[in-house]
């Protein structure tokens, strides 16, 4: 699952780059490469639908976000340890039994 929202977010990421560079500011954009515009989208040009469709690109980016966020919360709780078998209370007991003594170290006095 994350990792289906983690190449939606990479995804949405570039569309919102394109859709900010492709609307008209003072210095143009990737928008005055595209001609004109007014055709297409009508008299006012595209101003309306490209804020309208940031504003959704926007809206999904955060929304994806907050659901990675949650996703790699859950799995960070979660050990590697956790799927490991448990061993049984007799093999643990007969194992404790074959440890070897330590040897005493002699005094040197």
């Amino acid at each position: 699952m994350g990792d289906i929202l983690l190449i939606f977010q990479f995804v949405l990421t570039i569309l919102v780059v394109l859709i900010v560079l492709l609307q008209k500011s003072s210095s143009m954009g990737f928008s005055s490469y595209s001609g004109s515009n007014e055709g297409l989208f009508g008299a006012r040009g595209p101003a309306g639908f490209l804020a309208k469709l940031t504003f959704i690109l926007g809206f999904l980016f955060v929304v994806n976000t907050i659901a990675l966020g949650y996703v790699y919360m859950r799995d960070s709780k979660k050990s590697i340890t956790d799927n490991m078998p448990s061993i049984p209370a007799d093999i643990n007991s007969s194992q404790e039994s074959n440890i070897p003594a330590v040897p005493e170290v002699p005094n040197k006095q």
